[in-house]
């Protein structure tokens, strides 16, 4: 069985949460409380694509809120 995180072949999304962070997420399995689909269905790399261009700093949302708040 292939890994459904690592599958080349697969369709995937980028989810987004509530601090901003993103994650690859495989389209056939549902997507996580917390969690929004941002991106696709789409091939692996389009995706990775996609969070290189969009997710630019890693801090979460609230520390960087709580660093401009100083």
């Amino acid at each position: 069985m292939t890994n459904p995180f690592e599958d080349e072949e697969a369709s995937y999304l980028v989810l987004v949460n509530d601090e901003n962070q993103h994650s690859l997420w495989p389209a056939a399995l549902a997507v996580p409380d917390g969690w929004t689909a941002t991106h696709g269905p789409d091939t692996r790399p389009s995706c990775l694509e996609y969070v290189e261009r969009n997710w630019t700093d890693l801090r979460p949302a609230s520390l960087i809120a709580a660093m401009d708040g100083r």
